[in-house]
């Protein structure tokens, strides 16, 4: 299956530039979630070859409501590379895009390593530096965003791009089970959530990151950053749209999609 793997890795390389493929049935059964990172994996090794640098991790699936639609019971995870960052207010272009979609999250800054077998989410906590209100940009270089469990994982986690809020708060004082998130498209308030839909809170999406990620011999480091995952449901957005997210305790993040040249 080795080769099968690489040519899933090339295939979804490809697409970045060449547009979105069919399923990586061929590759993958939708389930198989070892050989799905194992390509993630093949091509993350090839982008940091070509120079990129890893700043940090996203999850994934952390809406129960979802892991029951692809069939699974468990989060996913991809990797955040520097080139991916959008400064808050800042406009995409769309053209480094196919079918985007955004949705609102915690993110998570990272004071310290997070390493060994038995993490704690008291270990998580004592770890986080800072706070931040966040904007990812998903996008899914599989047609009509027809994916299993397996396609999203191979596929980096469907990641494209990350916003962080400018405001940066310390985890003490948060309310991050409760708090409330607005997601505006256009000045129209489209999804609603709060922490508590990520997997029974935020830092609980980081625990279980932080417990994968070490379990793999990838721990997470001081400095990374860490999309914690969605809020509420996600939006697709077009050229031209104006994207606001507002998290409880955390402020604004926001960016724009530039129009097609």
């Amino acid at each position: 299956m080795t080769a099968a793997f690489e040519d899933a890795a090339r295939a979804l390389r490809d697409a970045y530039a060449g547009g979105a493929i069919a399923p990586l049935r061929d590759a993958l059964a939708p389930t198989d979630v070892e050989g799905a990172y194992v390509v993630q994996a093949l091509n993350t090794r090839f982008w940091e070859a070509s120079g990129r640098r890893i700043v940090g991790r996203k999850v994934g699936l952390t809406a129960k409501a979802v892991q029951a639609q692809l069939g699974v019971n468990q989060p996913d995870f991809g990797v955040l590379f520097a080139d991916m960052a959008v400064m808050d207010g800042a406009t995409v272009n769309p053209a480094c895009l196919i079918q985007p979609k955004a949705e609102a999250e915690v993110a998570l800054v990272l004071g310290a390593d997070l390493i060994g077998p038995d993490i704690t989410r008291a270990d998580v906590e004592a770890a986080v530096s800072e706070v931040v209100a966040a904007i990812e940009i998903v996008d899914s270089r599989i047609a009509d965003w027809k994916i299993s469990f397996a396609d999203t994982v191979a596929d980096n986690g469907s990641s494209a791009m990350f916003v962080l809020g400018a405001v940066k708060k310390p985890l003490a004082g948060l309310d991050l089970w409760t708090c409330g998130m607005a997601l505006e498209l256009n000045d129209e308030v489209v999804s609603l959530g709060a922490g508590v839909a990520c997997l029974g809170h935020p830092l609980n999406a980081a625990t279980w990151l932080a417990q994968t990620l070490a379990a793999r011999g990838e721990p997470l480091r001081k400095g990374d950053v860490v999309l914690t995952g969605a809020l509420g449901p996600m939006v697709a957005i077009k050229p031209g749209d104006e994207v606001r997210a507002t998290i409880g305790g955390l402020g604004t993040v926001s960016f724009k999609l530039g129009v097609a040249a």
